[in-house]
């Protein structure tokens, strides 16, 4: 459609005029002119007032356009065409791809359409193992995954099972027990691997004494993650009553004493023979083989014939006190006589025995215990120790049979012990001494 321009205004009013002066023989009444021009005058107003219009709105939308608004103008003819309005742009969701996952450390995923937009991925770990971070990733719009990469860690500590506990009884004659155990069975929970494992305790194989005894073992998995588990090992002693000593002896003892196994041998004090089995041992039923012996006093034989054999049969038993006088109503032989009866106690722990040698022959008299002495042996006896039958002496004799001390004058018995305590005893006997009270008292 073409719209006036005001050029057509314009010529319009020329053709009027034109119009007017071909008619100018032709009169009009004077009312008619001034009514067509007036009509004219109007008109070309109103056609100029709307082209003015139509180019403000042209100048407007030619500001206005945009690419794709379906609208152009042509300024050439001032006209405005119309055209149809094109479709929204296509977009091609289908081409849309995301990168592809990598894989996790000790886990994996699995997605519902690979790569492709809207792909949903789901995380799983190991067994033993943790996840920490998203569990799923969707693939979006932009190519790009929802979310973080989750990372799969080992929290879980390994898993262990101890030896039982066990309880072993110590060895014959021993107080301790050699113990064998296969090591704990571990395992990590996540990639079955064992870093290290502590041993808090004796090892396998070791001798544990009597007692109970904390086994620990320790196990770290690559993670550091850490396990523990531990068993006792219990040793027991099986033990016989104490055995008490024979009266007039002693009881000596390998290893503890009286545990099982072990073996006790029975003593008697010198001058004491014993009498039943030498040896006793301790059974795993916690009873002593055999019987208790007894110590009974030695049967001194007086009936010999000579001197030396008489003295044999103390040799290493019996220490003897030999007393010397010139008549048995000596004052020196009275009161050294009565000092010895007070102390016989005394003597005889120390395993004393007295000989005495009183008188002139043929009435001499030689007494041990309440035996009397032949008079050959009398004679020998003076010989070999040099015993004078003018004056008083005592003489002490060890077991050995060596003379080792001398008086002249009677001699208290508290110089004889300790005389004998200093001198003469043995590291037994200072043992037995010390292991056992002193019954005298």
């Amino acid at each position: 459609m073409r719209l006036p321009t005001l050029d057509g205004c314009a010529s319009a009013s020329r053709r009027s005029g034109a119009r007017r002066r071909a008619m100018g023989s032709v009169r009009l009444p004077s009312s008619k002119p001034t009514v067509y021009k007036s009509y004219c005058i109007n008109t070309c107003k109103m056609v100029q007032s709307t082209s003015i219009f139509l180019l403000l709105f042209i100048r407007l939308a030619s500001l206005l356009q945009y690419e794709g608004s379906g609208y152009s103008v042509d300024a050439s003819y001032n006209e405005v065409n119309a055209q149809e309005a094109p479709s929204a742009p296509f977009l091609d969701y289908q081409g849309i791809r995301c990168r592809t996952l990598p894989a996790i450390p000790n886990g994996s995923y699995q997605c519902s359409s690979s790569v492709f937009l809207d792909s949903r991925c789901d995380y799983t770990c190991l067994p033993g193992y943790h996840m920490e971070g998203d569990r799923n990733r969707v693939c979006m719009e932009n190519g790009r995954w929802s979310g973080n990469e989750p990372v799969c860690v080992d929290i879980e500590p390994p898993k262990m099972q101890c030896p039982v506990s066990r309880e072993k009884v110590a060895e014959p004659d021993k107080l301790t027990a050699t113990v064998y155990w296969s090591p704990p069975l571990v395992k990590d929970s996540a990639d079955g691997v064992i870093k290290r494992l502590m041993l808090r305790g004796p090892e396998p194989g070791s001798e544990l004494k009597e007692g109970e005894h904390v086994i620990r073992y320790i196990a770290h998995d690559r993670a550091q993650n850490k396990a523990s588990c531990k068993f006792t090992v219990r040793v027991q002693v099986k033990r016989c009553p104490i055995l008490k000593p024979p009266l007039h002896g002693f009881v000596t003892c390998g290893s503890a004493g009286n545990n099982y196994g072990a073996m006790c041998e029975y003593h008697c004090d010198g001058g004491y023979n014993r009498q039943g089995p030498p040896t006793r041992v301790c059974q795993f039923s916690q009873v002593w083989s055999e019987s208790e012996p007894i110590c009974l006093p030695m049967q001194i034989i007086v009936d010999l014939n000579s001197a030396a054999a008489f003295m044999d049969q103390f040799y290493e038993k019996r220490r003897l006190l030999i007393v010397s006088a010139p008549e048995s109503t000596n004052r020196y032989y009275k009161m050294q006589n009565s000092i010895l009866q007070q102390a016989t106690c005394g003597l005889d722990m120390r395993h004393v025995t007295v000989i005495e040698l009183v008188g002139q022959p043929p009435t001499e008299v030689g007494r041990i215990r309440e035996q009397q002495l032949s008079a050959q042996i009398i004679e020998e006896l003076r010989q070999i120790m040099k015993l004078s039958r003018t004056y008083f002496s005592v003489v002490l004799i060890n077991k050995f049979g060596v003379d080792c001390e001398r008086y002249v004058e009677p001699v208290t018995a508290d110089e004889i012990f300790t005389y004998i305590d200093t001198y003469l005893l043995s590291h037994k006997e200072i043992a037995q001494q010390a292991a056992r009270p002193d019954t005298c008292e």
